[in-house]
């Protein structure tokens, strides 16, 4: 039964027009029937009843294609035995004898060769019998396109058969004996016509060997590759190998880039370099500032009276005077020793030429130096809040130094000294604030603008920690620092050098330092029992009495009796000031020219 396989049927290829038979193998049935190949050279089975006619067949000598094309040799195909149908019956046929078919001449034959089947007798050829329909078996299942044989189609993976190579034409293959065939035996009237026994299939010629017979329902061999899962493609194992390499390739390159770069690798390191070569700079830049005020500016080293110190000034004129802080010199007033440096590293010895404890001024003055180049002055009335200043000195011994900042703010009522507790070393000072780094060393220096021009003299700092000695622990420069207005300075350097004193713009009053109220007010009684007003003394003259609170000078609010005083020394004796008055809550405007005295 076929139980709904489907059949392979094993047919010969055919040429020409003629689609009866081939010279090839045996004749196609007209039916369903199958058809297996016989051994080679076995006898045919003694038919059990009466032998059917044969049909009749072409003379394969004319249907073999010519020597000079050969076929190349075809393996037959193996089928699969199926019931045999019977065919529809047909008319007789007239059956022609054997031995008149045989035109093949066996002389031509080589020998010991396998046996190839005989000729076929050629019958009268009565034209192609009528074939009936016949109605294909129908499976027991719907044929599955995913399915796995048996129960379907051959899958996509199922080996194709062999392939049937065609058997050459007996005129281009040797020959041997022909073997006789059996005498046909007529067929009785109404009988079935059957296709006669053929000969017996030759054995296939040498050649290359030709596989088993391909059976769909038996083992099949397993063939190179069969049976095998697809490789799948290694994509992942490439990308882990090319992450893997670019990994260890960078660790490498990492490890030789570092090592160059730390060892300058086999050559010594020579380090790029700018030529050597005389850049200028802007005279109004800090280093242009410098580079200006530098050889005016003089580094002070006195000592005397147990006591030394160091500080700044700088030069005045060609003559040698050297102005500075009268509280640089303090130590060397009565006896001691001032040497001079300038910025080039000679030294000079020094003189005191005279000094002031109000203005905190002094004038000193070198010998026998040549070359001295005085620092040009500037005018303190013109300094803006804001304008970029340089201050230069020697803060702690180290000279040379230079710092900027700007003008923080002016007219900052200070004082300073007091040490020795009569007030007799008290400076008042109008002065410059500024936030350029001022310390210990820089007093007596010179604060200037931004065309190297002497705007003020830097004397006193406002120190966190409270204390002036330097070995006491005094703290740096916090950005308050104050600077005498060189107008001030440049009035008392000229009486200094002139007269070796200085004199003292007053108004003739006696302040009480002791009032805490706001402004300043005229004391009760003067020293040692004197008046509080001097008489025919300018605030005398102005109609002044004991007892009035003074609140502003030329319209500018003062505070306390320290700020009336430094307002007052502000100015030149002989100026004239208008003061507003508070006396019994009235508040009075009074006009006065300012006298003169002679400072300590």
């Amino acid at each position: 039964m076929k139980n709904g396989k489907p059949t392979w049927w094993s047919r010969t290829s055919t040429t020409g027009t003629d689609t009866a038979d081939t010279p090839d193998g045996p004749p196609e049935p007209a039916d369903d029937a199958d058809f297996t190949l016989a051994a080679p050279a076995a006898a045919p089975e003694p038919a059990s009843a009466p032998a059917p006619a044969p049909t009749p067949v072409s003379d394969p000598a004319a249907d073999a294609p010519a020597a000079s094309e050969p076929t190349p040799p075809q393996a037959p195909a193996p089928v699969v035995p199926e019931p045999v149908v019977p065919a529809e019956p047909v008319a007789p046929e007239p059956v022609v004898p054997a031995a008149q078919a045989t035109d093949a001449p066996a002389a031509e034959a080589p020998e010991a060769v396998p046996a190839v089947p005989a000729a076929p007798v050629a019958y009268p050829d009565p034209g192609p019998a009528p074939v009936p329909p016949q109605q294909a078996p129908q499976p027991l299942h719907a044929p599955d396109p995913y399915a796995t044989p048996p129960y379907g189609e051959p899958g996509p993976w199922a080996p194709a058969p062999p392939v049937q190579r065609p058997v050459p034409p007996a005129a281009a293959m040797p020959q041997g004996p022909a073997p006789v065939p059996a005498p046909p035996v007529p067929a009785p009237p109404g009988a079935v016509h059957a296709p006669a026994p053929g000969p017996v299939p030759p054995a296939p010629p040498a050649g290359p060997p030709v596989g088993p017979a391909y059976d769909p329902w038996g083992a099949q061999p397993v063939l190179p590759g069969a049976g095998k899962p697809p490789r799948k493609p290694r994509r992942g194992l490439a990308l882990v190998g090319a992450l893997a390499f670019a990994l260890v390739t960078g660790v490498i390159g990492g490890g030789v880039g570092a090592y160059v770069e730390r060892h300058g690798g086999i050559s010594a390191i020579e380090l790029p370099q700018s030529d050597a070569k005389d850049i200028g700079r802007a005279p109004d830049s800090v280093a242009g500032i410098a580079a200006t005020a530098l050889p005016s500016v003089v580094t002070i080293h006195v000592s005397g009276g147990g006591s030394a110190g160091t500080g700044t000034g700088f030069v005045l004129d060609t003559r040698g005077h050297i102005l500075t802080n009268n509280h640089v010199v303090d130590a060397a007033a009565s006896s001691g020793e001032i040497s001079v440096t300038f910025s080039n590293g000679e030294s000079a010895r020094a003189k005191l030429i005279g000094r002031d404890t109000g203005y905190d001024l002094a004038v000193i003055k070198v010998s026998g130096v040549s070359g001295l180049k005085p620092l040009a002055l500037g005018n303190s009335d013109d300094v803006r809040v804001g304008d970029p200043v340089v201050a230069i000195g020697a803060p702690f011994d180290l000279s040379n130094t230079v710092t900027s900042g700007i003008i923080s703010a002016k007219e900052r009522p200070i004082t300073a000294g007091g040490e020795k507790g009569d007030g007799s070393d008290v400076s008042y000072v109008d002065a410059l604030q500024t936030d350029a780094p001022i310390n210990p060393g820089n007093s007596g220096g010179p604060l200037v603008d931004s065309a190297a021009r002497v705007i003020g003299i830097n004397s006193a700092i406002r120190a966190a920690g409270g204390g002036a000695d330097p070995e006491g622990g005094q703290s740096g420069s916090i950005g308050l620092g104050f600077a005498i207005p060189i107008n001030q300075g440049k009035r008392v350097a000229e009486e200094l050098i002139n007269t070796g004193k200085a004199t003292h713009p007053v108004i003739g009053v006696s302040l009480d330092m002791r009032y805490t109220g706001d402004g300043a007010r005229v004391g009760a009684k003067g020293a040692g029992s004197a008046p509080s007003v001097t008489p025919d003394g300018p605030a005398d003259k102005a109609g002044f009495r004991p007892g009035d609170v003074i609140t502003k000078v030329d319209g500018q609010r003062v505070h306390s009796g320290e700020e009336l005083i430094v307002k007052i020394r502000a100015h030149r004796p002989g100026d004239t000031l208008k003061l507003t008055v508070t006396r019994d809550g009235k508040e009075q405007t009074k006009t006065l020219t300012l006298g003169s005295s002679t400072g300590a």
